[in-house]
């Protein structure tokens, strides 16, 4: 047993030893430059771990063991992803992602000992954009890693969506408000492309919830209403009288807005 200091402990065969593990060939990679991820740790073991396994697969890999040195590097040479541990030394990871927040949208996974359901909404609220409990198997990382990443780079068809006050670039991933860009995370962004181009159209949770694949889905759903509720109060939304997005009451969203002439 491999022991992560005051957590849970992590059985090492759940990072890629032992139970028959068979090392896989590095995948190929179709960008030019290899997808970059920052890991946010005190445990220097587990991160070298998870570096060895994540580079397998095509991704360039640095950690941090401090919450400081993490947001200095990520201030220093932004990553793809960002991997955050909860239960870090003088900020703890709710800390450390609220900061990354303030100046970046980068998709962030979190980490933690503990799988209570309000950590994992805590998390949500504060605006990652997926949730794992340790101990886990690295294979499940690395396709959380797959799905964010994914998500955060689906749009490439040029299209822009324009209604009365907002714009969405999907291939750029911005939105626009009166002209001025809307700080949207990767979930966010993918629910109102979702809701946008089906405008109209009534979505249930479950449908939603395919988008922002990832999430567990023993938080009872509350990623989209999550979501949603960050939208409206980005998009100054008010869900009394929507502008864009209407809750149909037992059954989803729906978005109202009028396309722009």
């Amino acid at each position: 047993m491999l022991e992560c200091r005051g957590r849970m402990p992590l059985p090492l065969r759940t990072i890629g030893c032992g139970s028959g593990f068979q090392p896989r060939k590095k995948p190929e990679i179709r960008n030019h430059m290899n997808p970059t991820i920052l890991i946010i740790d005190d445990d220097a073991k587990l991160n070298q771990l998870l570096k060895d396994f994540l580079k397998d697969f095509g991704y360039d890999v640095s950690t941090a063991t401090h919450p400081a040195r993490g947001l200095k590097k990520l201030k220093q040479a932004p990553p793809d992803l960002v991997i955050l541990d909860i239960m870090l030394p003088e900020m703890d990871g709710f800390e450390v992602c609220r900061a990354i927040r303030q100046t970046s949208n980068v998709p962030i996974i979190m980490l933690t000992a503990r799988g209570e359901v309000t950590d994992k909404v805590v998390g949500l609220e504060l605006g990652a954009d997926d949730y794992l409990a340790k101990p886990f198997e690295p294979r499940e990382l690395v396709a959380r890693v797959q799905s964010v990443l994914r998500r955060s780079r689906q749009f490439n068809d040029n299209q822009v969506l324009t209604f009365d006050r907002l714009a969405i670039d999907l291939d750029k991933r911005i939105a626009l408000l009166d002209g001025h860009p809307v700080d949207l995370t990767t979930n966010e962004f993918a629910a109102l492309a979702l809701l946008a181009r089906n405008a109209g159209k009534v979505l249930n949770r479950d449908q939603i919830l395919q988008e922002l694949r990832g999430m567990d889905c023993d938080a009872f759903n509350r990623s989209v209403d999550i979501a949603v509720s960050r939208l409206r109060q980005k998009l100054k939304d008010n869900p009394r009288s929507p502008e864009f997005i209407k809750t149909v009451w037992g059954s989803g969203y729906i978005f109202i807005g009028n396309h722009a002439d």
